[in-house]
């Protein structure tokens, strides 16, 4: 599927004259992508790939019904955009309902800060990743296994509209994990550490101190108490304050969440108070240098930045064109797709609360018996509940630090939680880390952030009370 851009657009531009009159909407899409994949598991490499995809896909709407086409080769462009209106024709009911945006002909390009990790060679990324593995497996003995993950991709995307928009854009994303995991007899342990940039290969390297941070948490962990269960005033750090924000409340925010559930939908009412009056929740792609960052979505609507909650209180919700246009309020630019095997989703950007004034120091006044919580080992959210599992845990004792427990997970009901919330601090980070999984679209970059937060009456799962 070789060509060029300027031969694509016009392609695309001639296949829209044809087709325009026989559809409420087309979408035409023509992706290149370049990729690295690099998996050691033990310090031996599993995976070790470069490849390289060309492809698109093809999306109408008639009567509201919707039909989706991919391919690999241009040539077959004419029949796939054929089966997607016949499939679209075949399912549509209704009227469609899309929010208007304004036709955009556009070219953007994400820049870099730094090397362009396609410039750097596959046996130095190799090997970058190989010195990430020794640091963590030499860390100590009872490490029992390792695992450092990297991966990349390029992507020059073209979009083009029956409406006449026409986008070209294009920019580079960047991740590695490590996980090392330590075995002390039936005791076992975990410390993780990720990263991610859009800015610059630099930005993976000289990470030896976070590595090994991650293998000697697993390892101290194992001499550690477990917590006690129960529920507990809790302090958690901007890293979990971020995975928060976005988990729990971020993809209740997703307006295809809502329209499809009636209940969900009452539940999330524009106006409904949610948590205290210096509250602010935000997500948006319009905030430069972040891995959720973008000019234009997946539809060609422009990057924005919503407000989701204004001083406690749920303004707002996160958009494609058909859920706007359904519930009758402007699109936010929010619709994504992983790849163009995929059609675009109502996905997160990037997702943060503002920071408060409280002191992060003054945060444990006052709590007589309680929990500090700071980065993250993973979790789960269904519906309005979550679980999260703390990468460090101490617990608070009259207002201040005391001995460092392991086994610390933090579960409750989303908006219980937020109504919970105590203080907000005066600090903020942005978490850069995050892959997205949503409709198995899994891995799409996101940002996260946040500050300090204080919460009473958060379920810390641990050992049982005597």
């Amino acid at each position: 599927m070789a060509f060029s851009i300027d031969q694509a657009k016009e392609l695309l531009t001639d296949w829209m004259r044809h087709y325009c009159d026989r559809i409420d909407y087309l979408t035409i899409r023509l992706e290149r992508s370049e990729s690295t994949d690099i998996l050691l598991r033990g310090g031996q490499v599993e995976t070790l790939s470069e490849a390289m995809a060309l492809g698109g896909q093809v999306r109408a709407c008639h009567r509201g019904g919707w039909g989706f086409a991919s391919f690999n080769q241009l040539a077959t462009l004419p029949e796939r955009i054929e089966d997607a209106i016949a499939a679209a024709r075949l399912v549509g009911d209704d009227q469609t309902l899309l929010a208007p945006v304004e036709a955009v002909q556009a070219t953007c390009r994400l820049p870099l800060q730094g090397s362009d990790p396609r410039a750097i060679s596959l046996n130095r990324k190799q090997a970058l990743c190989q010195h990430y593995a020794d640091i963590l497996r030499r860390v100590d003995d009872r490490i029992a296994s390792t695992s450092v993950r990297y991966g990349d991709i390029a992507q020059q995307v073209l979009l083009a509209t029956s409406e006449g928009t026409l986008i070209e854009q294009s920019w580079s994303d960047m991740e590695m994990r490590f996980a090392a995991t330590a075995r002390n007899g039936d005791t076992v342990q975990t410390g993780r550490e990720t990263v991610g940039s859009r800015k610059a290969y630099e930005d993976l390297e000289h990470l030896d101190q976070r590595v090994q941070a991650a293998a000697q948490r697993a390892v101290a962990a194992l001499d550690l108490p477990t917590v006690r269960g129960d529920a507990y005033t809790v302090v958690i750090d901007p890293i979990l304050a971020g995975l928060f924000v976005h988990e729990a409340f971020g993809h209740l925010s997703e307006a295809d969440m809502a329209y499809e559930n009636p209940d969900l939908l009452e539940v999330m009412t524009l106006g409904r108070r949610f948590g205290p009056r210096d509250l602010q929740i935000f997500d948006g792609a319009a905030p430069a240098g972040h891995r959720g960052s973008y000019r234009y979505d997946d539809e060609g609507t422009a990057a924005t930045t919503t407000q989701l909650i204004k001083d406690g209180v749920l303004v707002g919700r996160l958009h494609s064109r058909e859920t706007a246009g359904k519930l009758g309020e402007a699109a936010t630019g929010n619709a994504r797709c992983l790849s163009y095997q995929y059609p675009p989703l109502v996905r997160m950007t990037n997702t943060w609360i503002e920071p408060g004034n409280i002191p992060v120091a003054d945060l444990c006044n006052g709590i007589k018996t309680g929990v500090y919580a700071r980065n993250w080992l993973g979790g789960m959210t269904n519906g309005e509940m979550f679980t999260f599992a703390a990468g460090e845990a101490w617990m608070i004792r009259d207002g201040k630090l005391a001995e460092p427990v392991r086994d610390v997970t933090l579960s409750g009901n989303v908006f219980r939680t937020l109504a919970d919330i105590e203080a907000i601090g005066d600090d903020f980070y942005w978490d850069e880390s995050g892959g997205c999984g949503k409709g198995g679209q899994s891995g799409l970059p996101v940002g996260c952030g946040g500050p300090s937060l204080r919460i009473r009456n958060v379920v810390v799962g641990g050992d049982a009370m005597d």
